[in-house]
């Protein structure tokens, strides 16, 4: 049996938007529907029975940049591994790793959450490891062996960032030194995360926002720090490090997680001005919860009429550029509501030509 299968086929990752005088309700909002291609683990699990299946996701998609295939590998509250018995995610295209708890803390996986250059007859490079993300959790690096072991690597570029993460006993490599060269990466995003020493290595070019680090190795073209503690000083253009002590106005992105009777809710983080460092450090992020039961939870077998209306009650837009580029998608778009989506869920545009 094929991964395919066994999961359910192909399905695009949930987009929600809220709920408004929907004639049918969930018979349990707080237990939704999310789909066949979101994995969700629960600490009870075997960490062989979760190593099994993180791996036939990651051999499906790390090589899957022009799939159709979306995966969530969600983990609800709780330790996951062990000094023992590390567990070892790789993360490919198309793939969200998130926790399901309220704060970073809440879900703690002993191992690695890794992305590796790719290698072919030219060499190994990373300038190609778009759409993956990883979120609300927390690493104990350990595990793997020889290079591997050395740090946890996240050799991105682009479209993949790391948001509420906390990486403790180890180091966050964002340039994989481990395979043949050149080993070129080209940017990234880290928001409200705390991490140790940073190896930039090759990237070319990362934005770090409202996080703390330990240190950060080096500048090559451009590294942007604001409201990132024990980030670099300004010296900008030599080296190329554009440092701002504060973060002048930002929100966090809304993030899905189980409340203390195990129900879905989306948590929506206040607006901050002027910030340093995580949303987190002194407890549980500010903001307003929303039951998930007031969201309307789209799928691939909806028609784009039926997703725009419910765009329109619910006043806003999942992502604001398919206004831009898929109107028969997205027709009516605003601002003034709150949306969460998942596993880089894809809206093709019409089968049209773009001027």
């Amino acid at each position: 049996m094929t991964l395919r299968n066994a999961l359910g086929g192909c399905v695009a990752a949930m987009l929600l938007v809220p709920r408004v005088l929907l004639a049918d309700p969930a018979p349990d909002p707080g237990q939704p529907d999310l789909g066949p291609n979101v994995i969700v683990f629960d600490p009870s699990m075997p960490t062989s029975q979760i190593q099994a299946t993180v791996d036939a996701i990651a051999a499906q998609q790390v090589p899957n940049q022009f799939g159709s295939e979306r995966y969530a590998l969600l983990f609800k509250p709780g330790t996951y591994g062990s000094a023992a018995e590390p567990l070892i995610v790789q993360v490919g295209y198309y793939t969200e790793v998130a926790g399901l708890g309220r704060s970073p803390g809440d879900v703690v996986i002993v191992g690695h959450v890794d992305v590796y250059n790719q290698c072919d007859a030219s060499g190994c490079i990373a300038l190609v490891n778009f759409w993956r993300s990883l979120s609300n959790l927390t690493i104990q690096v350990t595990g793997l062996a020889d290079c591997r072991a050395s740090a946890k690597f996240w050799s991105v570029s682009q479209a993949a960032p790391m948001r509420r993460v906390d990486v403790v006993g180890g180091t966050l490599s964002l340039m994989d030194y481990c395979t043949a060269g050149p080993q070129f990466a080209s940017g990234g995003f880290i928001a409200d995360s705390r991490l140790g020493t940073v190896i930039n290595g090759s990237q070319q070019q990362f934005l770090v926002r409202d996080s703390v680090i330990g240190s950060w190795s080096n500048a090559v073209w451009n590294q942007v720090f604001a409201g990132t503690q024990g980030a670099p000083a300004q010296t900008f253009p030599n080296p190329t490090y554009t440092t701002l002590e504060t973060n002048p106005i930002s929100r966090e992105r809304p993030y899905l997680y189980l409340d203390a009777s195990g129900r879905y809710r989306v948590f929506v983080p206040d607006p901050r001005t002027d910030s340093s460092g995580t949303t987190w450090a002194a407890g549980p992020t500010p903001g307003r919860s929303l039951s998930i039961g007031e969201f309307y939870i789209a799928s691939p077998s909806d028609s784009p009429r039926d997703i725009n209306r419910q765009l329109s009650r619910g006043n806003g837009c999942a992502i604001p550029s398919i206004c831009e580029r898929t109107v028969s998608v997205a027709e009516a778009c605003a601002a003034s509501a709150a949306h969460w989506g998942n596993a880089n869920a894809a809206l093709p545009p019409p089968a049209r030509a773009w001027t």
